[in-house]
């Protein structure tokens, strides 16, 4: 288990992309859909929305448009109860990232992403507060962050920030393939990263991006946790989909995570609701075991709405879930 500093005042901070989703309000291809909802979106977002529906005093460092989207995001956010005051607006002309999606059948759907020189990508060095990291008890980083400078750069001095003053680092690898010039950038920056992380949480296929450049051919949960164990991780969660996860701990347990019964009606915000669900377990000393049917809990109901951020639970609906479906059962 992380040991968190409970003398700080507020508990998680999340860093990286903020934007909107446009999901299609009916059942159909792109080109017969009319008209869309407007949500929320970016897994970082998505992932504080989560911790803070939870019950997490939950901050955000972010830059978004100065426009209308740009300022929906912030007071969707401020409806939540997140802290904005380190969210910037970008310069003129830099738009916040956009995600349309469309819902060809029930767990049938595709996205399209667009984040040519998006706003979150230009959160930069001059932006970052030490003090305001430094009151929170975790700083959550999005990988999609190391895509490009200038956010690039400020993500690993956040991280230096945030280590000088005991705050516990968690990464989500979180890896968008147009977002990035190459395979190889994202593995070697992704692997930088993880180096200066206390925790780790990706996807089987998010895991491989990472070890393109050192471990082509492994695929293999054990030896991709014990890789980063060694350099100083000090838990690594993979996650698995409808499999569940395995999580690796620093003092040599391996623990695997199952999944409830659910109703899916989009799986787009699975992994961003259990992060937050097993970030809130991790800062209240919740055991992994507990923690990672909060997070399958969490992860099932998020799937059974047509968003990401408003499918996001809070704590009674978690616990109630948990109370009345069968952990472990195949759906």
């Amino acid at each position: 288990m992380l040991q968190f500093d409970h003398e700080k005042p507020r508990d998680v901070v999340a860093f990286g992309r903020a934007t909107v989703d446009l999901y299609a309000d009916d059942f159909g291809p792109m080109e017969e859909i009319g008209t869309f909802s407007k949500f929320v979106g970016g897994s970082p977002a998505n992932t504080a929305v989560a911790m803070a529906n939870l019950g997490l005093k939950t901050g955000y460092i972010g830059k978004v448009s100065d426009d209308g989207l740009g300022r929906f995001v912030i007071r969707y956010f401020q409806s939540k109860g997140i802290d904005v005051s380190h969210i910037a607006f970008a310069e003129p002309g830099v738009r916040s990232g956009l995600t349309i999606g469309e819902f060809l059948a029930p767990r049938q759907s595709n996205y399209y992403v667009y984040r040519n020189d998006c706003a979150d990508l230009h959160i930069s060095c001059a932006q970052l507060d030490e003090a305001y990291i430094a009151s929170h008890k975790m700083l959550l980083i999005s990988g999609t962050s190391l895509s490009h400078s200038p956010a690039r750069e400020a993500v690993f001095l956040a991280m230096e920030l945030a280590r000088r003053n005991n705050t516990k680092i968690a990464l989500d690898l979180d890896y968008r393939e147009g977002t990035w010039d190459s395979i190889e950038e994202a593995s070697i920056y992704y692997t930088l990263a993880c180096e200066k992380a206390d925790m780790i949480l990706g996807t089987r296929e998010e895991f491989d991006v990472m070890e393109h450049c050192y471990m082509p051919d492994s695929h293999d949960n054990n030896v991709s946790a014990q890789r980063l164990l060694k350099a100083g991780v000090s838990i690594v969660s993979i996650k698995k989909g409808k499999k569940g996860s395995d999580v690796y701990t620093a003092d040599g347990q391996v623990y695997e995570g199952s999944t409830y019964p659910a109703k899916i009606e989009n799986t787009f915000g699975a992994g961003d609701s259990y992060s937050g669900a097993f970030n809130y377990c991790m800062i209240h000393g919740i055991p992994i075991p507990e923690a990672l049917k909060y997070a399958a809990a969490s992860s099932s109901i998020t799937i059974s709405g047509k968003s990401c951020s408003e499918a996001m639970p809070n704590l009674a609906q978690v616990e109630e879930y948990m109370n009345t479906h069968q952990y472990g059962a195949i759906d």
